[in-house]
């Protein structure tokens, strides 16, 4: 996420390749702190959500604003029935969408297509309004993701990237919903264009390639995409084990993980989902919660893991790790109720939620400082701020963060909050549904829709709603 917000295949290229790429990253300019957007509609862009037809490759095709009145989507699919009684889709094999009269076959056999790829995994949800919400979330990163796995985070220009940390999370929501295929696609991805050191550019073009833009590399999507690979792993132990180039990934990324810590156990400053440089924080000598909760879920993954492949060495050594950097947490973050930056007085965001369930165990003083990051960051319109002293549009709310308050709650037992929080959600999305970026003043959406990283915590909350999801056991 900005602050404002390859396939490159191994044999068409070998790792030397993508490393030049990662050191040339590197040495590029500072990183950035995100592209600056419009924080609301506008020409080109505005898009109540994708057109889609059921068909490989799944292409989305965004519906034009002003076809929006009266427009919906036909059940159990991304077909849309326009207000003129016709219906806009994208035939099978296509990345165009054209518009055919509503007796059209191809009507039939794209909607069929979408309702049996639902129908493969589940769609969470206890009320038929949870289910419909969810089915859209799901059906959008569907639409997302490309065939070599590319997970976007939205369709338009300046989101039409794959970051790692945005592509773990969808990678968890197709796993948790048992859309095992796409869950070991965007893997396979995020593989294909890892650097031999185990670290991932700040984000890629969807063909794989890295986009060379002076952000450098985030150390936190290294714990997500271990996390995610993790979450894959136990809900489809068989499947994963398919997947033989998963294990040296996450092996790369851990030992890149346990290595980066210092000798107080913390990782360096780095990047995180505020994608804006170090020296801006208030503590740019150290890292950031947004940095430290990945982290430390990733090295407790990528250990299970090695426990569970009989690989004691490895997971010995990523316990260790994961020991380490949490009692450096708790001396550093922990006194001063879990800020961003580990000061007295430090300002509170969302990445309190990385160190509370599903990512970290119940501890009493997070989830306390999660309520009460939740209370200094909600605006008058119910939404939520990334954090506190935020230097965007300070009226204007952020549906991942929001999503990510609502996920700690269902993992953390407050189910109330969580219900009153997708509520929120539901109620703030297009007017096909889609889940947007942002949502301004008066609760109009007021970013890219959908938003892929929405899409996937909305489904990660009504799954745990409905059953715990799995933690990162801490020893």
């Amino acid at each position: 996420m900005a602050e404002d917000r390859v396939g490159a295949a191994r044999d068409g290229g070998p790792r030397r390749v993508r490393r030049a790429v990662a050191l040339l990253l590197v040495a590029g300019l500072a990183a950035t702190c995100g592209a600056r957007m419009p924080s609301g509609g506008g020409p080109g862009w505005d898009s109540p959500g994708l057109v889609g037809g059921g068909g490989w490759p799944f292409a989305g095709v965004p519906l034009d604003a002003d076809e929006k009145e009266g427009a919906a989507y036909l059940p159990g699919s991304s077909v849309v029935r326009l207000g003129d009684g016709r219906v806009r889709l994208v035939p099978f094999g296509a990345e165009k969408a054209i518009t055919v009269p509503a007796d059209d076959p191809r009507v039939r056999q794209a909607v069929r297509s979408d309702s049996h790829w639902l129908a493969r995994g589940t769609v969470p949800g206890r009320t038929p309004a949870d289910r419909e919400m969810a089915e859209r979330a799901l059906l959008d990163l569907r639409l997302l993701t490309r065939p070599n796995g590319a997970s976007l985070a939205s369709w338009y220009g300046a989101w039409r990237y794959a970051w790692p940390r945005d592509a773990a999370f969808a990678a968890a929501a197709f796993a948790v919903t048992g859309h095992m295929p796409e869950a070991r696609r965007v893997l396979r991805f995020l593989e294909r264009v890892q650097t031999d050191e185990g670290r991932w550019a700040a984000r890629y073009h969807p063909d794989g390639s890295a986009v060379i833009d002076g952000r450098a590399p985030q150390l936190d999507a290294l714990g997500w995409v271990v996390w995610a690979s993790w979450l894959v792993h136990t809900h489809d132990p068989a499947g994963a084990g398919r997947l033989p180039e998963l294990w040296p990934m996450v092996v790369r990324a851990a030992d890149q993980l346990a290595s980066s810590l210092d000798s107080t156990g913390l990782p360096p400053p780095s990047s995180d989902y505020f994608e804006r440089s170090p020296d801006t924080e208030q503590d740019p000598d150290r890292p950031t919660l947004g940095v430290v909760g990945p982290v430390l879920a990733g090295l407790r993954a990528a250990a299970d893991l090695a426990r569970d492949r009989g690989d004691p060495a490895r997971a010995s050594h990523w316990r260790n790790a994961s020991l380490r950097l949490s009692n450096a947490v708790a001396r550093h973050f922990a006194p001063y109720g879990y800020p961003r930056s580990p000061i007295r007085g430090g300002r509170m965001d969302t990445s309190v939620t990385f160190v509370a369930p599903p990512f970290a165990p119940q501890d009493p003083g997070v989830s306390a400082a999660v309520l009460n990051a939740a209370r200094r960051l909600t605006l008058s319109n119910g939404g939520v701020l990334p954090g506190e002293k935020w230097a965007g549009n300070r009226t204007v709310a952020w549906t991942p963060e929001m999503a990510m308050f609502a996920l700690a709650a269902a993992s953390s037992g407050r189910a109330q909050e969580a219900r009153a929080r997708l509520d929120w959600l539901a109620r703030h999305r297009t007017s096909l549904g889609a889940l947007p970026e942002k949502v301004d003043a008066k609760g109009r959406p007021a970013g890219v829709a959908p938003l892929g990283w929405t899409a996937s915590l909305v489904l990660l909350t009504l799954t745990a709603l409905e059953r715990p999801l799995p933690v990162p056991p801490a020893t």
